[in-house]
């Protein structure tokens, strides 16, 4: 293999690295996908990583500017199909094979600028905004590739993955809640002041992310069987972060960063193992 061949899978390896180092959560679902969907989701993990790496990581650089150049960066990738950073060439191959729209990479661009200039508080409008931008978006982009591009069933899928990716945010968000607020000076919920986060805060939230997980399940089990598993994974993961949340008190998510710990993963990918291929879905 020579040329641009060898150009591409150098770049697929590169975003193949960039998920394993950033995600192991992720990276177990990648795994468990049919094999010729791997080195698509994982381009466009690499692309979502480096964006929001930029807002939140790069604090004695000048984020704007390096936001404003990754933005022209992905729009001359796009363009030109091609580009000299690994991580855009292979997304800007993966958005070309599975017809991605623009209309969703700009939306989640524009939610990663949001973060340049955090709001204290955000209305109900601009969480939604946001939602959409960060995350709902995103798994579209995969949806594209579950489907391997064809657009009615993207369709037909669409309001399931959207429903996902909003819950696994919101869980991120609650996750997250002191890290945000203490070090980034950010807080998503809306209406809500970190300040005095109360049980009944915290129970509206989780509302709310039941609501999507119940959809989003539905969707689960609709999709490509190259997929499928691949998804529950993710998904068992973001529930069982769930419930952990739900069992402990507003005061401590306020302290501390919950977690799944690796060997309850390993535990959860063998009995969706046995639950997916024995149709107990």
């Amino acid at each position: 293999m020579t040329g641009k061949p060898l150009f591409d899978e150098v770049s697929y390896t590169c975003s193949r690295a960039t998920t394993h180092a950033y995600s192991t959560s992720f990276s177990l679902g990648i795994k468990t996908l049919h094999k010729e969907l791997r080195d698509p989701i994982y381009a466009i993990y690499g692309f979502v990583r480096f964006a929001d790496e930029i807002v939140d990581t790069f604090h004695d650089f000048d984020k704007e500017a390096l936001m404003a150049r990754f933005r022209k960066d992905t729009v001359n990738a796009i363009e030109e199909k091609i580009s000299l950073n690994p991580i855009l060439n292979s997304f800007q191959q993966t958005y070309h094979r599975f017809g991605i729209e623009w209309e969703l990479v700009d939306t989640f661009l524009k939610s990663m600028e949001m973060d340049l200039n955090p709001e204290e508080i955000y209305d109900r409008e601009k969480f939604e905004t946001y939602i959409l931008g960060s995350a709902e978006v995103v798994g579209l982009m995969c949806l594209h590739v579950f489907v391997k591009g064809d657009e009615s069933e993207y369709n037909r899928l669409k309001p399931f993955a959207m429903r996902l990716g909003a819950a696994f945010q919101k869980i991120n968000f609650l996750r997250d809640l002191q890290a945000d607020f203490n070090g980034l000076g950010r807080t998503y919920f809306p209406n809500i002041n970190l300040t005095d986060f109360s049980e009944t805060d915290k129970k509206t939230i989780e509302r709310e992310i039941g609501e999507d997980f119940a959809v989003a399940y539905q969707g689960i089990l609709q999709l490509p069987k190259e997929a499928r598993f691949g998804v529950l994974i993710a998904y068992k993961y973001y529930i069982n972060l769930f419930y952990k949340i739900q069992s402990l008190p507003s005061s401590r998510i306020m302290k501390e960063r919950v977690r799944v710990p690796n060997q309850k993963k390993l535990i959860l990918l063998a009995k969706s193992f046995v639950q997916h291929n024995l149709n107990l879905l």
